[in-house]
């Protein structure tokens, strides 16, 4: 038996902060109906003003950890692309405000894909004996990141945390990740971004412009790659795992929006209920938007132990990536709280 990386535990957590689509619709041109019809989106949760991606993966984390019952790991992985700071990392941090310790921690940016990427680097420090356990936490405030009178991005993204504990064990146990496809396509860097900030606008001497420092996308052209490359990505995972997309009980991809998720699933050629979505309340969570939909698919109870799982991502740079799993019985832990809390409960809304 192969040594692996086998998920553990699973803990998610969104701000307490709601803003509905017709609160949107009281500053920008815009109405719920013209929301839902375009993004499948109702609700979404935004930080409050001080707290940070830091604050979300920490009560990610915590929860994680609570459900793998664990109080420490060897190493933390942190997937954001709005960490607290340029510089430092965020995850050091995160490591020290859960009292892990002085573990490695480091952060991952590739947008939407983070956690996937994530992912793939915790494996890898299992799979190299570097660590027994690690931390793997996709969290973003995305919100701050928004232009206030941008209709376009603005009623798209919310705020959240989500993590799972890896562990060393078997590759044929359930929970070991299997099947990994990872890709980059850097040509294409323009169609997702933040123009401002970085050291290619800071070196030229020139004050930003206020729009330049605020998330552009374009959206058709990010459309047909999503649904291209996530659907790509998938069926390479399900190959190279041994089976074949008629198998898979749950497809949790990256919840960009529900037209992409039912895209993606007539390409595939797959039933729209295997895909599990949790597009409606939190809308596109970024990095946390997988690690968020299992804790809301196990709380529903559409994702169940013995599962076959296919995760998949999308998102700037332009990356992408997917990997599969036999889903593993987890203890739940809650994914809302009023406010945050060193312990849950049950995964799901309170």
């Amino acid at each position: 038996m192969e040594r692996a990386a086998v998920v553990a535990g699973l803990g998610g957590w969104v701000p307490p902060t709601v803003v509905s689509n017709d609160q949107l619709a009281e500053v920008l041109d815009t109405s719920d109906e013209w929301i839902r019809r375009r993004t499948g989106i109702r609700e979404r949760r935004w930080v409050s003003p001080g707290q940070s991606t830091g604050d979300l993966a920490v009560e990610a984390g915590r929860r994680a950890l609570a459900s793998a019952g664990l109080e420490g790991v060897d190493a933390v992985v942190l997937a954001t692309s709005s960490p607290d700071r340029h510089c430092p990392a965020t995850a050091p941090e995160v490591a020290t405000r859960l009292g892990l310790g002085p573990v490695p921690a480091f952060d991952v940016a590739a947008v939407c894909t983070g956690f996937v990427y994530a992912l793939a680097t915790g494996a890898g420090l299992v799979a190299l004996g570097a660590a027994e356990t690690v931390l793997v936490v996709g969290a973003d405030a995305f919100s701050t990141l928004l232009a206030p009178d941008d209709r376009s991005t603005r009623v798209i993204f919310g705020d959240g945390g989500g993590a799972v504990v890896l562990r060393a064990g078997s590759s044929t146990e359930p929970g070991a990740l299997t099947g990994l496809n990872l890709g980059s396509d850097g040509s294409l860097s323009d169609l997702i971004e933040v123009p401002a900030g970085g050291s290619r606008q800071r070196s030229t001497g020139v004050p930003a412009k206020t729009e330049d420092t605020y998330f552009t996308m374009q959206g058709q052209t990010v459309y047909a790659q999503a649904v291209r490359r996530m659907a790509e990505s998938v069926q390479e995972t399900v190959e190279r795992t041994g089976w074949n997309l008629a198998e898979i009980d749950s497809f949790v991809l990256h919840q960009a929006n529900a037209r992409i998720l039912a895209a993606v699933a007539r390409r595939l050629g797959r039933p729209p209920e295997r895909f599990l979505s949790n597009i409606e309340t939190r809308g596109n969570t970024v990095a946390a938007s997988i690690p968020l939909a299992l804790a809301d698919g196990v709380a529903s109870g559409e994702l169940r132990p013995g599962h076959k799982v296919v995760l998949a991502g999308f998102g700037g740079g332009l990356t992408w990536g997917s990997m599969a799993l036999v889903w593993p019985r987890l203890a739940a832990h809650r994914t809302v709280s009023p406010e945050p809390a060193a312990a849950a409960t049950e995964v799901g809304m309170p």
